[in-house]
């Protein structure tokens, strides 16, 4: 197995734990924290929640930020740095740990898409209008499909801190999923 390979075998297995997806999660959206900061944000205790940010940080997903105050960490998120692997460089075990986190994200996605759907009201009406659910079916062939995942990324990445020292402006989850309508082809 390649070191790359080791490496995503690593982290999958850290994140198939209802916890510590929930902890990245957290602080992905939310920022750096302190444990006793997840633990009451997710409804824990904060000796379970410092054991599983210290698997995190062992398998390279979050980093202790350095700014806490004795024995006060302050946990941050790493950035994403690949994709993962091909299922085919994958063992049993690893493909099952991510065949979970990916049913896991998609909780995590039903949790926030109905968190939205409760508290649109709240939000002035040009947010009202352009967050929310939507689906857009397109037809593509293979190459088309990688140059639109490509071209999201992009725009996602291009976005990412455009609104940085604007007072209005909030940050949105951009979830994305590209998902085949018609059954695989026939070999």
């Amino acid at each position: 197995m390649s070191s790359r390979s080791t490496e995503s075998s690593r982290r999958l297995r850290a994140l198939a734990h209802p916890l510590r997806s929930r902890l990245l999660a957290q602080l992905r959206v939310h920022g750096s924290a302190t444990a006793t900061e997840l633990a009451a944000a997710l409804d824990t205790n904060t000796g379970a929640t410092s054991y599983h940010l210290r698997r995190l940080a062992e398998a390279g997903l979050i980093d202790d930020t350095g700014t806490g105050t004795g024995k006060r960490r302050v946990w941050a998120a790493l950035e994403p740095t690949d994709r993962a692997d091909e299922p085919d460089l994958l063992d049993a075990d690893d493909l099952a740990a991510a065949q979970w986190l990916q049913h896991d994200y998609v909780e995590h996605f039903a949790e926030r898409a109905g968190t939205w759907v409760d508290a649109q009201s709240a939000w002035p009406e040009v947010w009202r209008a352009d967050c929310g659910l939507t689906d857009h079916a397109v037809l593509v062939t293979t190459e088309q499909l990688t140059a639109l995942a490509a071209e999201l990324a992009e725009v996602l990445e291009r976005y990412r801190r455009a609104g940085a020292g604007s007072p209005g402006a909030r940050r949105v989850a951009a979830y994305t999923a590209l998902l085949p309508i018609d059954p695989p082809p026939t070999r």
